[in-house]
């Protein structure tokens, strides 16, 4: 994920007040006062498992050793019903006391946005483990094994099962594949609610999920030598044209950007190239705006290619014939939905009172992660660190230092407590609220 919660041209909204929901943390915070112990005891056992999944390369659609490796640990940790679904996802199950519950989903991404023949094998450097993807996300997939670790080593601790999955997809060109996965078809179908451990930290909660549109544009047109068939419609200066009409960063509505990110086409300096490309992403909190956005880029370069034709023909280029004409061709790249799990939804205030009983800020924000997709479908879902700090994302010089590391579990732990006493009080008394 790395920090996607760019400053907003608006204020997110301010964490609910939690006073019986941080009462209840406090109370199970003591009630499970063994679990916490061993999060700080094997915090070590913790570091190891993050070192060693982020040595194992797992580049976009080449997450499979590693999930191999997840689902072997998954396994030792006491995890049951491990397997490696149609899609690719390690997903496994921590019983719960309730056998008419809907389970809880606990997950953490596979793959990085690296190729395969990078580099990834961790190096301490003072108090940093620096690595590509030590954080994002080798944080979340040792949180993810930890807290399994704790949870089966006794008798279930929750009315609720746990659906424990780490996905695949999660980064850039997966387009969230994994979690789709997950909740069109796998394990997650009955979910009650969806939480995605992404990355270090221990106070973001992201409750609302960045859409975005990813699309490629191809104009294709007859080609020629730059002097003798001058006049014929130019692929790329028909791309820059299109660039150039979108909005500026000071145009742009609420919440909104576009991004070209990947270019290319042509064959020589002094040829009209036949053909050239762009990727355009868009991007938006509220699904109507992403809709428009996508809409104004995908006018901007039809209305391109018919001036270029237009000019073209006023030239003596017969662009009536489809062989002397541009065409424009898009593909759809990426669709990553957008959604918000509201303020006032149980889960998101569970996870504000366990970063409070903690003694620690805590801050909504927005961002584009695992968690798009049940926020999609009206699933409650959040995305919270999973402690420690980092930076460096998404870079060979990714960093993580285990400051709060612990703090990082146990409130990822508290969080399922918290959610799974209130919503098992809500079953028992339909339409009573716990704050």
């Amino acid at each position: 994920m790395s920090d996607l919660s760019r400053p907003p041209r608006h204020h997110p909204p301010d964490p609910p007040p939690t006073p019986e929901l941080e009462r209840a943390g406090g109370r199970l915070l003591g009630t499970h006062a063994a679990l916490v112990r061993q999060v700080h005891a094997t915090d070590e056992r913790t570091l190891r498992d993050q070192m060693e999944v982020t040595s194992i390369p797992a580049p976009p659609f080449g997450e499979a050793t590693r999930a191999r490796w997840m689902a072997e640990r998954l396994t030792e940790y006491g995890a049951t019903e491990v397997t490696i679904d149609a899609t690719g996802n390690v997903v496994g199950w921590l019983g719960g006391m309730d056998p008419d519950a809907r389970p809880i989903v606990v997950s953490a991404h596979l793959d990085t946005v690296f190729p395969a023949d990078t580099d990834v094998a961790p190096r301490r450097e003072g108090d940093r483990i620096v690595a590509p993807g030590i954080s994002d996300d080798g944080r979340g997939l040792a949180a993810l094994l930890t807290l399994t670790r704790i949870l089966a080593a006794g008798p279930p601790r929750t009315a609720a099962p746990i659906l424990l999955a780490a996905t695949v997809g999660e980064e850039g060109i997966g387009d969230l594949r994994g979690v789709r996965g997950l909740f069109d078809a796998g394990a997650a179908r009955e979910a009650a609610a969806f939480i995605s451990l992404d990355g270090a930290g221990v106070t973001r909660i992201v409750s609302s999920g960045i859409g975005s549109r990813r699309r490629r544009y191809r104009v294709r047109g007859p080609g020629g030598h730059s002097w003798v068939d001058w006049g014929r419609p130019n692929p790329i200066e028909i791309l820059g044209r299109a660039l150039a009409e979108l909005p500026r960063a000071d145009e742009m509505p609420r919440a909104t950007t576009w991004s070209a990110g990947r270019v290319g086409g042509g064959t020589s300096i002094n040829a009209i190239p036949e053909a050239a490309w762009v990727e355009v992403e868009v991007r938006a909190e509220r699904t109507r705006d992403l809709e428009r956005a996508d809409g104004q880029v995908r006018k901007a370069f039809e209305r391109a290619v018919a001036d270029a034709n237009r000019t073209a023909h006023r030239a003596g280029v017969d662009t009536n014939n489809p062989q002397r004409a541009a065409r424009l061709e898009i593909e759809p790249i990426g669709d990553r939905p957008a959604g918000a799990t509201p303020p006032e939804d149980l889960l998101v205030r569970a996870a504000v009172s366990a970063t409070r009983v903690l003694d620690l800020p805590a801050e909504l924000a927005t961002s584009s992660t695992d968690a798009n997709v049940p926020m999609a479908l009206g699933v409650p879902a959040v995305t919270i660190g999973a402690g420690g700090e980092a930076q460096g994302a998404h870079t060979l010089g990714e960093w993580y230092r285990n400051t709060l590391g612990p703090e990082g579990v146990i409130r990822a732990l508290l969080t399922v407590l918290i959610w799974d006493e209130a919503a098992a009080a809500r079953r028992v008394a339909p339409g009573e609220a716990a704050d």
